[in-house]
């Protein structure tokens, strides 16, 4: 069995156009979702399996602020097993069920001084630092994705109206992504700011680029956990990315859950 089938019999009907990959700090957003289903990893075909502390790896179903959505909670990186299309299962199978707006989120160092841990940046575009492309070795013409619109613009003013209307601050900014999963460097903290980042972490890029292929549209956000290296002079490490990311995250569900009461991502 697919694992669009096996998730088509176990939805149960269930044809959801929203999908939302979790990062760190927002698990929250998963449990508070009502009539849940949920489904391991582990049950779906083909389906890959994080190494990662804190990421689950489960689709969950059910509604959140009156929208049907189904959440993956937990992501495979880059750094785990060597592939940036880990992720290309999952998001095959979301566009196979109808999903047609992925939201993204992540937790991320901030490489400006005025973006401190515990803000949240609604991402405009991407920096693949990495050189890595989930699509490489993909026979088909469409691996040509266009990257000028990744990030779609109406879905970014409309997080920014809901912040302003909720009196949340939210940045707007561009995100570097390096592989992992050692930190980065001050030096390359440097280079970053430098070339136009304002932050940097380990995922998402792919899973964008996969999501253009596709023809899904992308909101993307980060959450600041911390400062990039050199910038406070204290060592960075995943307990504190672990630590702050709910602070942040909290935040960040306040502006989805939002989005999804006013119907601002099914449309």
């Amino acid at each position: 069995m697919s694992a669009a089938a096996l998730l088509r019999e176990r939805l149960a009907g269930r044809r959801p156009n929203v999908a939302l990959i979790l990062g760190s700090g927002l698990g929250a957003l998963a449990e508070g979702l009502a009539e849940r289903i949920e489904i391991p990893f582990a049950d779906i075909p083909g389906f890959p399996r994080s190494s990662v502390s804190g990421h689950a790896g489960a689709l969950v179903s059910g509604r959140l602020e009156g929208r049907e959505v189904i959440v993956v909670s937990g992501r495979v990186h880059y750094y785990e097993r060597g592939d940036a299309a880990a992720m290309r299962p999952v998001l095959e199978a979301l566009a196979t069920l109808g999903v047609r707006t992925l939201v993204l989120t992540n937790s991320a160092g901030s490489v400006r001084q005025e973006m401190a841990p515990g803000s949240v940046m609604v991402i405009a575009d991407h920096i693949n630092f990495s050189g890595l492309n989930p699509l490489i070795g993909e026979p088909d013409e469409r691996r040509f994705a266009g990257m000028t619109a990744a990030y779609d613009a109406t879905l970014r003013e409309r997080i920014s109206d809901v912040a302003a209307a909720l009196g949340e601050e939210l940045h707007s900014g561009v995100y570097m992504w390096f592989s992992g999963p050692s930190f980065e460097t001050p030096a390359e903290i440097a280079m970053a700011r430098t070339l136009g980042a304002d932050a940097v972490g380990m995922s998402t890029v792919p899973e964008t680029i996969l999501a253009r292929f596709l023809g899904l549209k992308v909101l993307a956000a980060s959450v600041v956990t911390n400062y990039g290296a050199g910038m406070t002079g204290a060592e960075l490490s995943h307990a504190e990315t672990k630590e702050m990311a709910p602070k942040g995250g909290a935040r960040l569900s306040r502006l989805l859950a939002a989005l999804l009461r006013q119907g601002h991502l099914d449309d």
